[in-house]
């Protein structure tokens, strides 16, 4: 019975640090690809990168389509056409000759 006891306690002993070991590497690699900053984790922030990328790419264009349109109207060399055509839309208003074509907001034109 003793001999029993002392090479059960040898065999806790030497399985003690491998398996500590173990079960601490199993939770390191279970957070590395599980965690808050594991992989899984990273790949939904590329996404998220990627899709804001897109968003500053067509907020870009609209602004420096907005600025185009806005020196048109400043400076010594005013160009009339747009002028005029940006008053009438802010204003709402037509000539007699004209025919309107109304646009759904997502097809604008300009």
């Amino acid at each position: 019975m003793q001999r029993v006891k002392r090479a059960l306690g040898r065999a806790v002993r030497l399985l003690a640090a491998p398996v500590v070991l173990s079960a601490m590497t199993a939770f390191f690699l279970w957070h590395a690809s599980h965690g808050e900053r594991g992989l899984i984790a990273r790949e939904a922030r590329v996404i998220e990168i990627a899709e804001a990328r897109i968003h500053l790419t067509r907020a870009t264009e609209e602004r420096e389509a907005a600025e185009r349109r806005v020196n048109a109207l400043r400076g010594e060399m005013i160009d009339q056409d747009q002028l005029e055509e940006r008053a009438r839309a802010l204003l709402n208003l037509t000539q007699r000759d004209e025919i309107v074509i109304p646009y759904l907001p997502g097809q604008r034109v300009f």
